[in-house]
């Protein structure tokens, strides 16, 4: 991630495998009922709100943390996503819920991110479920190095200055959020309208 990117490029290009009508298996860490984290990402959809058509705002619904992806739906099989989430359910049962806090805000080439301390909870959380993957299926997708755990908060709809963005977040000085995780959820996700939205397929609670 770039903490200081000169130019904007489009979030929502299609990524190689990805159409609309296309599912995608990956594991998320969500955020209903968590009321000072709706806070915060409204406060920040307030002060982005100038920018217009340029910037995607995540809505409350759609904020999450990514984790960890399966596969395509069709090209993932059905029993081995089961057997994935019980064995999830197993590891995960040894890790504690937490309190993480989320912000301030980083700008991304491609969005307005707000990093999650403190990173080694969570990603003990990602270890886990790759772990899980990797009892079920030969190999792991996805590296397990370079993970740094975020919050979008709002993607780039097209391509470029950076400056616009900077400038309506210069002044602002957000009381960071505080947020429990207590489980992970594997979703079913899509792209389809251009945000990231989802059905839950299992939801896993941490010890």
């Amino acid at each position: 991630m770039t903490t200081q990117p000169e130019t904007m490029r489009n979030h929502w290009w299609w990524r190689p495998g990805w159409s609309v009508g296309r599912r995608f298996y990956t594991w998320h860490l969500t955020f209903e009922g968590q009321d000072d984290v709706h806070r915060l990402a409204a406060e920040y959809r307030s002060a982005l709100a100038p920018l217009g058509d340029s910037l995607t705002p995540i809505p409350d619904q759609w904020l999450h943390l990514t984790m960890q992806g399966i596969g395509f739906v069709g090209e993932t099989k059905e029993q081995d996503v089961y057997s994935i989430v019980d064995a999830a359910q197993t590891r995960l049962a040894s890790i504690p819920a937490f309190d993480v806090k989320i912000g301030p805000e980083v700008r991304d080439p491609e969005a307005v991110l707000l990093h999650v301390h403190p990173a080694g909870r969570v990603r003990a959380v990602r270890k886990a479920i790759r772990e899980a993957i990797g009892d079920v299926l030969n190999e792991v997708p996805e590296k397990a190095d370079g993970f740094t755990p975020h919050v979008s908060v709002a993607y780039s709809a097209g391509d470029g200055p950076a400056e616009p963005i900077a400038q309506a977040l210069a002044d602002l000085n957000l009381t960071p959020a505080h947020a429990r995780i207590s489980a992970a959820e594997l979703i079913v996700i899509h792209r389809d309208n251009q945000i990231y939205e989802w059905e839950t397929f299992a939801k896993v609670p941490l010890g």
